[in-house]
């Protein structure tokens, strides 16, 4: 059953979010909110490529418990594209806002970014073993919980300020996505069934480049 569900599940989100990313692209023009917004959402279903199609193989053949090394990379090639689509969307905000002086919040948003990528490049991630511990899951998701928190703030913020009702439930769309995410990095070792949070964090992200998408159309009429 789990080999005909998720593949029912993985393989539109995969098709329409880079879908979804290539339509906003086409109707940016000159507005570079929306090309970045694009990009983000090409990277995002890219990078879950990485992951989900080795994920949907191994359901298909002789089980996951056999593809450690291809799934693990899959896993630290879409922890690093994560993380790159967080700081796309910071510049989103930038651009949307005409936030000009945010030195400070961007070198943030680069330092939290850095940590996390270094954090993932670790060899003590032991990505390619099928017992990878969890305090490195730990340490590497610090940063990026981080980052986060950050973006769900300047979000909220600047979306009731302004009244921006495209983007106005951006901050709890990333608050779910971490919701959703968070105890599947501390308890789905030992809790299996944690792993189907897994599902409604995706639907989070879905709904992130949905809103981008919807935005991107009625700037275009």
């Amino acid at each position: 059953m789990q080999a005909i569900m998720e593949p029912v599940f993985e393989i539109p989100y995969l098709i329409g979010v880079v879908a979804l990313g290539v339509l906003i692209l086409r109707r940016a023009g000159n507005r570079n909110q929306f090309k970045l917004f694009g990009i983000m959402a090409i990277v995002l279903g890219c990078g879950d490529a990485f992951h989900l199609v080795p994920r949907m193989y191994a359901l298909w053949t002789d089980g996951v418990a056999n593809h450690p090394a291809s799934l693990g990379f899959g896993k630290l090639v879409t922890s690093i594209t994560m993380t790159v689509f967080y700081v796309f969307l910071y510049h989103v905000w930038r651009d949307r806002y005409e936030k000009e002086s945010t030195n400070t919040v961007t070198a943030a948003v680069y330092l939290l970014a850095a940590a996390r990528v270094i954090l993932c490049l670790f060899p003590q991630n032991q990505w390619l073993s099928a017992d990878a511990p969890l305090s490195w899951g730990i340490y590497r998701n610090l940063p990026f919980a981080a980052l986060g928190v950050l973006i769900i703030v300047l979000y909220f913020r600047e979306a009731k300020r302004t009244g921006d009702r495209a983007f106005r439930f951006m901050w709890l769309a990333v608050t779910l996505s971490f919701a959703f995410y968070i105890p599947v990095v501390l308890w789905a070792d030992s809790i299996p069934l944690l792993g189907m949070l897994m599902i409604p964090k995706t639907c989070a992200y879905v709904w992130i480049v949905w809103m981008g998408y919807t935005a991107s159309r009625a700037a275009s009429r």
